[in-house]
């Protein structure tokens, strides 16, 4: 199957930043892409919450779900929407990533579980869970291409520094681990290449990452270096800038029934318990 990742710099207008990914997931349709992904946030970059509140109504978002609906059957492929912020009860959004069926159809839905709620050492600060209601519940999907069938597994950005959410997407057959993102420019200078590699060679699987790049109208500033790792944790495929643009990169899910047999550390998790040093007795330490 051919991957293409739609790195992104999205701005404040979400008919903008709509029609912006249109053209892009046309371009890797046209190059061949069965399965296409666009970044976290996909329809708007925006860290004023009124402003977002005014942007994102409950109109705007069926609107930018439809012509995703009817890009995904034009072309004839699965578009992965990384996330958009959907309005929800609490007066909150949620993150979440819309998965469109070939034919159109909305075959799955991830709310992102894990808040982005830090301070960090530039003055950058963070409480993502202000905004946005955590969702609770992992989601592995079943794609088909042709005789070709593929399980992928949804997270969204701060959800890579959780490594048992993607541990039990593979234990649940999740050949596909993906992680579309907006992570900063320190932390993505720091983690993303680590954190990506780490899941892949953890789990066997492959991993697709398509990242926000560049200096948003919001004033944040995104890592981008949208990427594509095997299973066995090599980089096949980097977009190695924070530029608007297309990564392909293609996959064989055979490769990764290849690296779970021969490190299969999937069927090799243990309970166990975390105990102080300071609770063991006399006896312990005298036979330790």
């Amino acid at each position: 199957m051919r991957l293409g990742l739609v790195q992104m710099r999205s701005g404040r207008s979400l008919d903008q930043n709509v029609e912006a990914a249109a053209t892009f997931i046309s371009d890797a349709a046209s190059q061949g892409a069965r399965y296409v992904q666009t970044p976290e946030m996909t329809t708007l970059v925006e860290r004023d919450r009124k402003r977002l509140a005014a942007e994102i109504t409950a109109d705007a978002c069926a609107r930018a779900a439809d012509r995703f609906s009817q890009l995904a059957a034009r072309h004839k492929t699965w578009l992965h929407i990384g996330s958009m912020a959907v309005p929800v009860a609490d007066g909150r959004f949620a993150n979440r990533a819309h998965l469109f069926a070939p034919d159109g159809r909305l075959s799955a839905t991830y709310d992102k579980i894990h808040m982005f709620d830090v301070d960090l050492d530039n003055g950058e600060s963070w409480r993502e869970s202000a905004i946005y209601a955590p969702g609770d519940s992992s989601v592995v999907a079943s794609l088909t291409d042709g005789s070709e069938e593929v399980q992928v597994g949804l997270g969204i950005c701060y959800d890579l520094r959780f490594a048992a959410l993607f541990r039990q997407q593979a234990q649940a057959g999740a050949d596909l681990l993906t992680m579309p993102a907006a992570f900063t420019r320190q932390t993505g200078e720091a983690h993303w290449h680590v954190l990506l590699r780490a899941r892949a060679i953890e789990t066997g699987s492959y991993v697709a990452a398509a990242a926000q790049g560049g200096l948003h109208e919001d004033g944040r500033e995104t890592y981008g270096h949208s990427l594509v790792i095997d299973p066995w944790g090599s980089v096949v495929g980097e977009k190695a800038d924070d530029e608007p643009g297309v990564l392909f990169a293609d996959i064989d899910v055979g490769q990764v029934a290849a690296a779970r047999q021969k490190i299969p550390a999937l069927q090799h998790d243990r309970a166990f318990e975390v105990t102080s040093a300071s609770e063991k007795t006399d006896s312990d330490r005298a036979v330790a």
